[in-house]
């Protein structure tokens, strides 16, 4: 049973989620030789103010 994880920003919309999903998916099934249908995909969504990079929340980025 493959766990993937994936953490990232707030802000997707469920259909981003549903590509990003179905090619995290493909590429597993591809390069790792996994059964789609064992493979899970947890999508962690963090706010940017509980993300930080180099000391700097995601709220303060400019680059970001």
């Amino acid at each position: 049973m493959p766990v993937v994880t994936v953490e990232i920003w707030e802000g997707r919309t469920v259909e981003q989620k549903r590509r990003l999903c179905r090619a995290i998916t493909d590429a597993m099934v591809e390069h790792a030789d996994c059964r789609p249908d064992g493979l899970h995909v947890i999508i962690h969504e963090v706010s940017k103010e509980n993300w930080a990079r180099a000391g700097v929340l995601g709220v303060d980025r400019t680059d970001a």
